[in-house]
């Protein structure tokens, strides 16, 4: 993905600076990640698992989860994001700031992760073995920071490379959950790390101020409405080309 703006012309791919802070995250994630291959315990030990945490008082584990990661596609996924998205923040809001919101949405999430299975056990949704399922990633974090970019930058556009599709940032947190809703065919995603780094980091700016005043329903249903104005007015233009194509087909072949 890359977005608009980070440049005063044209596209480009990522932030032309950054921030020191972003430097420490990613080597943070990259050293912990490498610590991971070798000594494997540290994944049962740091990962949160709702059991330990709430029954035998591992209450580090939603703090520590966020710096481990499943596989190499999982941690370069995560950072380019944090690289992408976080960078243009952190410079924004200062280092301090951004870090706060940062670990905010990372150990919220984990809480929620944490919290969550012992909701739906108690609701009979779920069995036993979702209390000693294992969550890793520093996704719940780097969710929080791509709506708080969403938000303070809501008319950027966001390119993805695959597929080629174009859009507003407004549209980048939906546009993820849909993607990884369909994509997750194995079960394993933390689509509750997820949403809890949004709700997390949503309440967050909401208190602070810090995304140019938010976003209201009815901004979302404006939203809403002009994209399918635009998309009507798209569909007349094409069939207006589409009509003139065809009427100089049809004068060729008179002549």
């Amino acid at each position: 993905m890359y977005g608009r703006g980070y440049r005063q012309a044209g596209l480009g791919i990522g932030p032309p600076v950054t921030p020191d802070l972003i430097k420490y995250l990613l080597v943070i994630n990259f050293v912990v990640f490498v610590a991971q291959q070798l000594q494997p315990g540290l994944v049962q030990v740091l990962a949160v698992q709702p059991w330990r945490v709430w029954q035998q008082g591992w209450i580090w584990q939603p703090f520590t989860y966020m710096w481990l990661h499943g596989s190499l596609g999982h941690i370069l996924m995560n950072l380019l994001s944090l690289w992408m998205f976080g960078s243009p923040l952190a410079l924004a809001w200062g280092e301090r700031r951004f870090l706060q919101f940062y670990l905010v949405c990372g150990v919220g999430a984990g809480v929620l992760i944490a919290s969550w299975p012992y909701l739906t056990y108690a609701l009979g949704i779920s069995g036993p073995s979702s209390l000693a399922a294992v969550t890793l990633g520093a996704s719940g974090a780097i969710y929080g920071v791509l709506l708080a970019y969403s938000l303070t930058w809501p008319d950027r556009t966001i390119m993805l490379i695959f597929p080629p599709v174009a859009f507003r940032a407004i549209w980048l947190i939906p546009g993820l959950f849909l993607m990884t809703l369909m994509m997750d065919s194995g079960g394993n995603v933390s689509h509750v790390g997820h949403l809890g780094g949004v709700l997390v980091g949503w309440i967050y700016l909401q208190r602070s101020g810090q995304a140019g005043g938010g976003i209201s329903w009815a901004q979302i249903k404006y939203r809403w409405r002009r994209y399918q104005m635009r998309k009507r007015l798209r569909a007349v233009r094409d069939d207006e080309f589409e009509s003139r194509r065809r009427s100089r087909d049809h004068d060729r072949t008179l002549h």
